[in-house]
């Protein structure tokens, strides 16, 4: 079922994730629900926040971007990035690591909303997966990005904030309006 993704303005999207302690059915279920719904709106990656859920979770694929490569290791070997997707992450520990290298970013929270962020350049990752069982990686390129820019979803960290200043001044008529148009969706719906 594909969820409505909840805009800037929204609490949740604050909220530090919840940690997730058995993965049960309605885990799954929201696990297949968020997948379906990252697809639905062609995005790489989506944190159970984006779907009003305060938890420690997030699916990532990026099998789809084809201009920016992504790199994963483990075990300290390469190994395939698209046999490894959809990637689904409980509890993710995320250490980043290496150099910080600016590249682009958007967020389905913030529709047409896109900025250079300087990340490092990989993420060492321990999780569940979708099955509760550990896993363990490093990821690079794209991957390394989006696993921070999710892991940063997880506790209540936007991308806005990771922008530099003078970004975030030019982009701040857009996210005003966007903050509005949330702030006035949240009350219409108290009203039902």
């Amino acid at each position: 079922m594909i969820l409505p993704v909840v805009k800037y303005g929204h609490p949740v999207l604050r909220q530090k994730g919840a940690r997730i302690e058995s993965v049960n059915a309605s885990i799954k279920k929201l696990i297949a629900d968020m997948l379906e719904t990252m697809y639905a709106a062609k995005g790489v990656g989506l944190a159970a926040q984006q779907v009003g859920q305060a938890l420690q979770l997030t699916v990532i694929d990026v099998r789809g971007v084809t201009d920016r490569p992504s790199t994963l290791e483990q075990e300290g070997k390469p190994d395939d990035v698209h046999g490894f997707m959809p990637l689904v992450l409980i509890n993710p520990e995320v250490k980043p690591t290496g150099e910080t290298v600016a590249g682009g970013e958007g967020c389905l929270s913030f529709p047409e909303v896109f900025a250079e962020i300087a990340r490092p350049e990989f993420a060492d990752v321990q999780a569940l997966d979708q099955k509760g069982k550990p896993i363990t990686f490093r990821g690079g390129g794209l991957l390394a990005r989006v696993v921070q820019h999710e892991a940063d979803h997880l506790n209540g960290i936007l991308f806005i904030d990771r922008m530099a200043s003078d970004t975030k001044r030019e982009l701040k008529p857009q996210l005003e309006e966007l903050q509005a148009a949330t702030k006035v969706e949240l009350q219409q719906a108290k009203k039902k």
